[in-house]
C-alpha cells in the first residue's frame, strides 16, 4: 500500500488564507480538503442597527479589491426597498466604478498571481526582472483601474460619491475623453495578454459543477439587471429570491460557508469564466474575436480557462468603458447623476452584482427609519469554495491516474485555486 499526503500550508499568491490537504492512497483519491483558515469578520453583525446611510461605507471594507461592488450592491439593495429607480446615467457611472475593480483586480490576478505558475518563476519579481515592459504595462493597467475608481468614485478604494439614488460629484466632459483614450491605448495590451495566457499549457479538466451568472437580454450585465442563471440547470431568478435558490452550509474543515444548488444540489463556479459562457454573445467585437481566437467559446467548463476568460474581460471592459466616458462627455446618456430624492421605507430587498470574482449578492432588512435589522452577503468566493473543492479532486484523480509526481500533483492544485481567484478574506466576511 502506497499513501500520499499532500499539505498545502498558506497558499501563495491569493487573497488570504486557505491550505489544501490531499491523500491519495494506491493510486485513489480519498479526502480532498479546501481549509479556509480565516477567522469570521462578522461584517453581516457590524451593520445591524446602523442606517441606511452608513451601511455601503462599511460593506466596502470586505474588500479593497472589489470595495466598489459592495458599495453599488448594498445601494441597490437599498432602492429595491424604498422604490427608488436610478437614471440612466447614474448607471452608467456605476458601470464605470465596478469595472475600474475589473482593471485592478484582472491585471493584479493575471500579472502577478497567476502569470508566474506557467513561466516557472516562484513569485512575479523575477518576471520583473526578466520582461520589465511587461509588468510595468500590467502596473499601467492596474494604475488605470485605480483611475477610474478615484475619477467616479472619489478615490481609489472604499468609493465615496455613490449613494443612495445617484452621486454626490461627477467629472467633467474633459476628463471623460482623457479617460477614453487612455483606455483605448491599453487596448493592444489587453489583446496580447489574451494570447499570452491562450499559450499557456493547463491540464485538460471539465467542471462537474454549475456555473451563476448575472444575465440580461442584449448585454452583457455586471450591475443593470437582477435575473441570475444557473447555466446547466437552467434555473433563472431574481435576486430577491437567492435563499430559495442558494443554499449556504457550513463544513467542519473551512471558516467560509459553502454553497450549493438549492434544486440540485450542485455546488456552482461564479467568475468571469460564468460570465463568458452567459453571455459571450454581448462581448465587445473585439472581446468576441480574442475569445473566438483563443477557443474560449460557451459552453467552456475547464476552470482553468478563468484565466483566459478575464483576460478577454479586460478587453471587453476597455471597449465598453471608453464608449460610456465619451457619451457622457457629449451628454448622449440622459438624466441626472445627482441622487433621486426618496422616502425612507421598511422591507426587504437584495442587491445583486457581477464583482470581478463573480456573483454577490446583499440581503438587508430595514425598519421605519432605515436602520438595519438583518444582513446577509455572499461573496463570489464564498459560492465557489465548494467548486473548487470538487474541481480540486478531479484534477487530483486525473493527475494520479497518470501516475504524476507528489510534486507535480502539488503545483497543478495550486495553479487550480489561483485559477478561481479566490479572496478567502472575502469568504470569511
Amino acid at each position: 500500500m502506497t499513501k500520499t499526503s499532500i499539505q498545502v500550508d498558506h497558499i501563495a499568491r491569493v487573497e488570504g488564507h486557505g491550505n489544501v490537504h490531499v491523500v491519495i492512497k494506491d493510486g485513489a483519491v480519498e479526502t480532498v480538503e479546501m481549509n479556509v483558515v480565516e477567522p469570521a469578520r462578522l461584517f453581516e453583525s457590524m451593520v445591524r442597527g446602523r442606517s441606511y446611510s452608513e451601511v455601503s461605507y462599511i460593506s466596502s471594507r470586505i474588500c479593497g479589491i472589489c470595495s466598489a461592488s459592495h458599495v453599488v450592491t448594498d445601494l441597490k439593495a437599498i432602492e429595491r426597498i424604498f422604490g427608488v429607480e436610478p437614471t440612466e446615467r447614474t448607471r452608467a457611472l456605476r458601470e464605470l466604478l465596478i469595472y475600474g475593480s475589473y482593471l485592478q483586480n484582472h491585471a493584479t490576478h493575471l500579472f502577478v498571481f497567476a502569470a508566474p505558475d506557467f513561466v516557472g518563476l516562484p513569485s512575479v519579481f523575477p518576471l520583473a526582472e526578466s520582461d520589465p515592459a511587461l509588468f510595468e504595462q500590467a502596473l499601467a493597467l492596474k494604475a488605470l483601474g485605480n483611475e477610474l475608481c478615484t475619477k467616479v468614485g472619489g478615490r481609489s478604494v472604499h468609493p465615496i460619491t455613490a449613494v443612495v439614488g445617484g452621486f454626490t460629484h461627477e467629472i467633467g466632459a474633459g476628463e471623460y475623453l482623457e479617460l477614453a483614450d487612455k483606455m483605448e491605448s491599453m487596448i493592444p495590451f489587453v489583446l496580447k495578454t489574451v494570447d499570452l495566457f491562450d499559450s499557456f499549457e493547463v491540464p485538460d479538466i471539465a467542471t462537474d459543477g454549475d456555473m451563476l451568472a448575472m444575465v440580461m437580454e442584449g448585454y452583457y450585465p455586471i450591475e443593470c439587471a437582477d435575473t441570475a442563471r444557473f447555466l446547466k440547470a437552467g434555473i433563472e431568478f431574481d435576486a430577491n429570491d437567492v435563499d430559495e435558490c442558494i443554499e449556504e452550509y457550513a463544513v467542519p474543515h473551512s471558516g467560509a460557508l459553502f454553497a450549493r444548488v438549492r434544486e440540485t444540489g450542485s455546488p456552482y463556479m461564479t467568475a468571469a469564466l460564468a460570465r463568458i459562457n452567459a453571455s459571450w454573445a454581448h462581448l465587445s467585437s473585439r472581446a468576441k474575436v480574442a475569445a473566438a481566437k483563443a477557443g474560449l467559446r460557451p459552453p467552456e467548463l475547464n476552470p482553468f480557462m478563468n484565466n483566459v476568460a478575464q483576460a478577454v474581460e479586460l478587453v471587453d471592459a476597455l471597449d465598453r468603458c471608453a464608449g460610456i466616458c465619451r457619451k457622457l462627455a457629449a451628454d448622449e446618456i440622459p438624466g441626472s447623476s445627482s441622487p433621486v430624492a426618496f422616502e425612507v421605507k421598511a422591507g426587504r430587498g437584495v442587491g445583486f452584482t457581477e464583482a470581478p470574482r463573480g456573483a454577490l449578492f446583499h440581503d438587508l432588512t430595514l425598519d421605519g427609519k432605515g436602520r438595519v435589522m438583518r444582513a446577509s452577503i455572499m461573496t463570489p468566493t464564498a459560492q465557489n469554495v465548494a467548486n473548487l473543492e470538487a474541481d480540486m479532486r478531479l484534477l487530483a484523480e486525473k493527475l494520479a491516474g497518470e501516475g504524476r509526481s507528489e510534486d507535480a500533483i502539488r503545483l497543478e492544485i495550486e495553479k487550480l485555486v489561483r485559477a478561481y481567484d479566490p479572496c478567502l478574506s472575502c469568504s470569511v466576511h
